[in-house]
């Protein structure tokens, strides 16, 4: 049985790879939702990453599909309890921004599609640096107070106005955060490396980085002269034109190879064992997607390992 990681200071306690949502209702319909979902919490996993603007990028959807899909799985299995629920706000093309009416009026619709009472991880998912943090933190106070979210994370903000919330939190006894989703991975480190990391680290947050396989490239099927069927290709495709890219690679062959393991499995080991992460934040189109992902929670890499793959991320 795979040991839950607790999620900064807050009660929840979570497994050491959340399953993104982002493709549910989008690459992976309903059925491949359902099936995915269904392997991931067969093996354990109890953390599902969302956002209420999941998939409005896809031409006659409105934002909320995966949520919905998320909601419907839910219904059906009778498992609420059991699963750790993160949803984000600000980007729904109804509910833009972060002002203290949008952030309610954005998690009761959160609610409504999930078919729950409540949120277990509520995060601002864009920051929005012209309303005050003490709006931002003053509404999310009042989803807590309310019952309506159960914790509270930021993504995509800066280490000022992260260490800012955090200042007025303490200074008011209002909720906190306790989770941050930066963009972080072996070829994207210097997206939270350095002081949002810091601040992050003195406060005892705890990241759980999207993009943690660089939107597929470093699940290794990306090579030169070949072409992959995804809806992610074009930006995956951009790192195999640099020769860290291609140096990241070849350190994790190296590593996979010795470690008897895949390559996604050994690029998300790589970044659990950062300082900070609780989880990193993977997604699956297709069941057979799943155990590179999965496998994870059960790959520790040598001191040897890390320093390679680090020193060829550099």
């Amino acid at each position: 049985m795979t040991s839950l990681r607790k999620l900064g200071f807050s009660d929840l306690e979570v497994f050491p790879l959340s399953l993104g949502g982002n493709v549910f209702g989008w690459t992976a319909d309903e059925a491949q939702s359902f099936a995915v979902l269904d392997a991931y919490a067969a093996a354990g996993g109890n953390f599902v990453d969302t956002a209420d603007a999941y998939s409005a990028w896809v031409p006659g959807n409105k934002g909320g599909e995966s949520e919905a899909v998320i909601g419907k799985w839910v219904a059906a299995r009778g498992n609420r309890s059991d699963m750790i629920i993160a949803t984000k706000v600000s980007q729904h093309p109804e509910y833009k921004g972060l002002r203290a009416a949008t952030v309610k009026a954005a998690a009761d619709a959160s609610l409504r599609r999930l078919g729950t009472d409540y949120i277990d991880l509520y995060y601002t998912h864009f920051d929005q640096p012209e309303v005050p943090v003490e709006e931002i933190i003053g509404a999310l106070d009042d989803l807590v107070k309310a019952g309506k979210v159960r914790a509270i994370g930021a993504s995509n903000i800066s280490a000022e106005r992260l260490q800012e919330s955090l200042d007025f939190s303490d200074r008011e006894n209002l909720a906190r955060y306790t989770a941050l989703q930066p963009h972080y991975n072996l070829v994207s480190r210097d997206t939270y490396e350095g002081p949002l990391q810091d601040v992050a680290a003195r406060a005892g947050l705890a990241a759980v980085p999207y993009y943690a396989l660089a939107a597929g490239f470093l699940t290794g099927k990306y090579r030169p002269g070949t072409t992959v069927d995804s809806a992610r290709a074009q930006g995956a495709g951009k790192y195999l034109e640099t020769e860290r890219g291609r140096r990241v690679l070849e350190a994790l062959e190296e590593v996979a190879q010795a470690r008897g393991a895949q390559i996604p499995t050994v690029a998300l080991a790589w970044l659990a064992a950062q300082p900070t992460v609780a989880a990193p934040i993977a997604s699956a189109r297709t069941v057979e997607q799943l155990p590179a992902l999965l496998a994870v929670a059960d790959l520790t890499l040598t001191e040897e390992d890390l320093a390679r793959l680090t020193e060829a991320s550099a």
